[in-house]
């Protein structure tokens, strides 16, 4: 990665925390519901996706790439109408190669096997990645998934966001594998373990892999080891079941505190640099979050849009009766 690289990856990655910081506090006022932080992936998802041509390469997410999104072209604004309830605002925009996240667990990889099929049957030198955690590797979505991509040599790069934990369940308890890279193996395609921790290895990793993909050798599967330092969720408690000395151990590693150091031991980052970015990134989320809360709420039909091209009669029937039940 060039300076300016880090740079652009080091910015994204302290707005992703404060982001956190903003839908926790409105979700415990009320005013968001459900919100699953990325705090401690950021490594993880943004150098990835730094990997990765907003032109021509499809992202598929999760339910944590929320700063990755943005990378790839969803305004900022999106983001936030997302957890807030504006229909309209949270639409992705045309021309954002971009698939809506996905709350059910694995559900994305099947679709994006196919989206990655069709970039090739196409021939346009696209490349899909997609995100999911290593609870979702043991569902049968992603089994299924991982054979048809290896049978039809698909440019996909699966992006396997090892965090240690499936909500409370740790990885001990959800796999015998040593390393669940290698279970790219059983399907005939590469498999690899990254410090997920790390943004420069990310990168090289999935550059590696998106290079691949462009030139016909198929799909990587990439695990990226990291750490889930916050809770699953706001309605998670992860004192539950972790000890204190492993999440003190964990932010020994703190990925945007190791970029940090990198750029400054490199030259090219501040203190005063940063102090610039954080005003700058606050002065974004106020904006985004003012933008959503000055649209109107949505209606009893918003619920049809951005969904199909064209409803079929029954949705058209499910719609008008909705709007009659709302007024």
């Amino acid at each position: 990665m060039s300076p300016a690289q880090v740079v652009e990856a080091l910015r994204l990655m302290l707005m992703s925390r404060a982001v956190d910081e903003r839908l926790i506090k409105l979700q415990r006022m009320g005013r968001v519901g459900v919100y699953g932080p990325v705090h401690g992936q950021e490594a993880a998802v943004i150098g990835s996706a730094m990997a990765l041509d907003p032109r021509r390469d499809w992202m598929v997410p999760a339910s944590r790439e929320h700063l990755a999104m943005v990378r790839h072209g969803l305004p900022l604004a999106n983001l936030f109408a997302t957890y807030m309830g504006s229909f309209d605002a949270a639409a992705i925009p045309n021309g954002v190669q971009l698939l809506p996240r996905q709350q059910s667990i694995g559900a994305q990889l099947p679709q994006a096997v196919g989206l990655a099929w069709a970039l090739k049957l196409r021939k346009t030198g696209g490349v899909a990645a997609v995100y999911f955690g290593e609870g979702a590797s043991s569902e049968g979505d992603f089994h299924e998934a991982s054979n048809l991509a290896g049978v039809m040599r698909v440019p996909l790069v699966m992006l396997l966001i090892n965090n240690r934990y499936a909500i409370s369940t740790p990885l001990s308890k959800q796999t015998a594998a040593p390393e669940l890279a290698r279970r790219a193996d059983g399907y005939g395609f590469r498999g690899c373990a990254v410090d997920g921790n790390d943004l420069l290895a990310m990168y090289a990793a999935t550059i590696d892999a998106v290079n691949r993909a462009r030139s016909g050798e198929g799909p990587t599967l990439i695990e990226c080891r990291t750490y889930r330092m916050g809770f699953h969720n706001t309605s998670d408690n992860p004192k539950e079941y972790r000890e204190e000395t492993e999440l003190a151990e964990a932010e020994q590693s703190d990925p945007i505190e190791r970029v940090r150091r990198y750029a400054t031991r490199e030259g090219f980052w501040s203190a005063a640099d940063e102090a610039a970015a954080i005003e700058e990134i606050r002065a974004q989320i106020d904006a985004g979050q003012k933008h959503v809360e000055a649209q109107p709420r949505p209606g009893a039909a918003a619920i049809f849009e951005h969904v199909y091209d064209t409803l079929s009669p029954r949705l058209q029937q499910q719609r008008s009766e909705a709007i009659d039940d709302a007024t």
